[in-house]
């Protein structure tokens, strides 16, 4: 008895836990104003007559007016040039206020005057805006990629706050120019006429990445041509050179095995009895590798002061292997697999240009990954 009375007070205890919740009383004791009104509000829409949230509401929309006007008091005596964004936070926060009281009809009687801050919200919009042009405005002046990029972001967030701002167009593609950095990557240089067929694809894989690098915006690259299409005047050149490869090196390894198996048939007796012996063979594997490596230097230089800012050698290895078998004796001696091997012939390697190709691939994600975490700092 005494366990079922404990479970009686347990959930009655949980049911006045969630109902304190969901009528907004436990928010108005943690302060949390705004929260109160909202659940105090969807509770009165569900049921209009409750008497917690019928006694919450008020005393909470009054709390969170009068913490909301302090605030918006204390920003602008305060010195933050971007202090009219935390007074149009304060004063958008009222209004949604006032907007979910007047959407209940339960509520309105509890609270019919709700306040609501239009002008005071545009007004603030517009000051808003204004000091993020004055400040982008500001930084652009500075002459600096750094202060320039942040000129970008102000120019973009007053542009936000009202589209019709002044020149903002103008003045985000002016910023955005300012602090992009312009790279000019070079054709990928093989010391060799016999692999510069084999290196196109390579190449194409990097001009591929490059026309579509999304990872940082204020970073573009261009190929030599496009740069002299364009006229542009790079801040870096990126070069990639396969100073040092090696494609082809053949390892032939032969492997000796004495196989010997007992209790075969070898035969068979006079009354057809088979006789039992004992078999075996010689079996020779042969392992054929051929490896091909290299190494593509990648180099990016400053345009103007032609200083190396980094230096990196990203290496690649392909092994194409091949392996078969041959025997001497008896093949009763052999199991499954080796029999298999021995079926097997010596396969004709890849050309030379697929081999170099194949090693260059795993290079290729090595380049990917230098380039996105040297030009993330960006």
């Amino acid at each position: 008895m005494k366990t079922i009375s404990r479970l009686r007070y347990f959930l009655y205890f949980s049911i006045l836990i969630v109902a304190s919740c969901t009528t907004g009383k436990r928010a108005l004791q943690k302060g949390n104003y705004d929260a109160s009104v909202s659940k105090a509000v969807d509770r009165l829409k569900s049921s209009p007559k409750n008497a917690e949230s019928m006694k919450v509401l008020p005393e909470a929309y009054g709390f969170a007016l009068n913490d909301h006007l302090r605030k918006i008091d204390e920003a602008k005596l305060s010195s933050d040039v971007l202090r009219w964004e935390t007074i149009l936070y304060h004063y958008q926060a009222l209004n949604q206020l006032a907007d979910e009281i007047n959407g209940c009809p339960a509520c309105l009687t509890l609270v019919p005057n709700a306040q609501r801050f239009i002008n005071e919200a545009a007004d603030s919009r517009s000051r808003a805006a204004e000091a993020r042009y004055v400040l982008g405005q500001k930084q652009l002046n500075e002459g600096s990629r750094t202060s320039a990029k942040n000129a970008y972001f102000n120019f973009e967030k007053a542009q936000q706050f009202d589209p019709g701002i002044k020149d903002i167009k103008a003045k985000i593609n002016e910023a955005y120019w300012a602090a992009v950095v312009k790279v000019v990557v070079q054709p990928v240089v093989v010391n060799s006429t016999y692999y510069k067929l084999s290196a196109q694809y390579f190449q194409q894989q990097v001009d591929n990445f490059m026309a579509n690098y999304q990872k940082n915006r204020f970073v573009i690259f261009y190929s030599e041509q496009q740069a002299s299409n364009q006229k542009i005047v790079p801040d870096q050149v990126l070069s990639l050179n396969f100073d040092d490869f090696v494609v082809g090196q053949t390892y032939v390894k032969e492997r000796v095995e004495k196989l010997k198996k007992d209790s075969v048939v070898i035969s068979r007796g006079r009354t057809n009895d088979p006789v039992y012996g004992t078999v075996k063979a010689t079996l020779s594997i042969f392992e054929k590798k051929i490896t091909s490596s290299g190494l593509l230097a990648l180099t990016i230089t400053d345009w103007q002061t032609r200083k190396v800012l980094r230096q990196q050698r990203l290496a690649g290895t392909y092994v194409w292997q091949d392996s078969w078998a041959s025997y001497k004796g008896d093949e009763r001696a052999l199991n499954k697999q080796q029999l298999a091997m021995t079926n097997r012939k010596e396969m004709l390697p890849p050309p030379p240009a697929n081999l170099f190709l194949e090693f260059t691939k795993p290079i290729y994600g090595q380049l990917v990954d230098e380039v996105n975490y040297f030009y993330n700092k960006y």
